[in-house]
């Protein structure tokens, strides 16, 4: 496309072929990061009460339009970083003298607009980020939270150099990582209530799992696991509408041949999940949304394609989403509550 060679991937033995047979070609990762170790088991659990905090919340002000109150921040420093966030997406959405740079002068005005965005988003989060950096570095401090994402940021060791990142650049890996984790998730439960105003069945279906298993109590994420259907809409959920039709692009770091083809290094490689989602060779009746599908004696999927291509709305191989196992606990547990909450 354009200047960039690029392409396509829409069938689920090519997407095979490419990520996991030969995956270190087509991804590399660095053998430890701080996504890694901020999701990993021990500090995920770590956040339990925050969870059900933000939950809670969510609730409250579904209910009453108002802001709850608690946490380390105010709701309006919340409220300015969410539409700093919402800016950012819109900015760096990709135009066409992304691939045909000699278009670049006439997207002047863009380029302007980009350079404010990113001039905002770092007077606002950069005040955040040196508070927790002085928090850490004294003692005599108890933090509000023991860990965070960004305490691994500060002695990060990027390769090539000696310095740890500045601070614009925790700023981009901090904003990389707010929407990385809450667009996909808000874009899943968007879907889910669009199911449920088609499918009301759906949603009683759901309610009365939910009153069998949590009974009047509220419901928290040790609940989920207990719920088959809850997982297997969650399931279908992000089978029948991921929250990207478009993977993140993949890079390819030497020449390698993919089914018999002949790709150089250096190109991008794109996957468009309906070539698979609506496959009728791997899914019966693909576009009917139907949770039953994943129930007892119905079909298989693992979503992160140990047993084969299916559905991969957390992508694959080396590049598979770090944060896999938090977003469908958050996914199950938001719409959990709202059904509980909510008729």
């Amino acid at each position: 496309m354009g200047a960039q060679t690029m392409v396509f991937l829409s069938q689920a033995d090519l997407v095979h072929e490419a990520l996991i047979e030969k995956g270190q070609v087509f991804a590399t990762r660095p053998p430890e990061n701080s996504t890694r170790n901020t999701l990993s088991t021990s500090k995920f659990h770590a956040f339990r009460k925050v969870r059900v905090t933000a939950m809670d919340k969510l609730v409250d002000r579904s209910k009453t339009e108002a802001a709850a109150t608690g946490g380390a921040l105010d709701e309006k420093t919340i409220e300015k970083i969410d539409d700093m966030m919402k800016k950012v997406l819109m900015t760096i959405h990709p135009r066409l003298d992304d691939f045909l740079p000699l278009l670049r002068p006439f997207f002047l005005k863009q380029c302007k607009q980009a350079v404010e965005v990113r001039q905002h988003q770092i007077t606002l989060l950069a005040p955040l980020i040196e508070w927790r950096r002085a928090v850490i570095n004294n003692p005599g401090t108890k933090p509000i939270f023991e860990f965070s994402y960004l305490d691994t940021l500060f002695d990060l060791k990027v390769e090539g150099r000696k310095d740890p990142p500045t601070t614009p650049e925790i700023v981009t890996l901090c904003s990389e990582f707010l929407n990385g984790g809450t667009d996909t998730t808000s874009t899943a439960i968007e879907w889910a209530i669009a199911m449920f105003i088609e499918s009301p069945s759906i949603q009683l279906r759901l309610y009365n799992e939910i009153k069998s298993v949590v009974g009047d109590k509220k419901i928290d994420e040790t609940y989920v696991n207990k719920m088959p259907y809850l997982n297997a809409f969650v399931k279908e959920l992000l089978r029948k509408h991921p929250p990207s039709y478009i993977l993140l692009t993949h890079s390819i770091t030497e020449p390698v041949k993919l089914a018999g083809y002949d790709i150089p290094a250096g190109t991008h490689v794109e996957i468009y999940l309906p070539g698979i989602i609506e496959d009728p060779k791997i899914w019966s009746n693909p576009d009917r949304f139907d949770p039953d599908r994943f129930l007892a004696g119905g079909e298989t999927t693992d979503i992160t394609v140990v047993t084969g291509v299916k559905m991969i709305p957390f992508v694959v191989g080396r590049r598979i989403c770090p944060g896999l196992g938090m977003a469908l606990l958050h996914v199950s547990l938001m719409i959990a509550r709202m059904v509980q909450e909510f008729e």
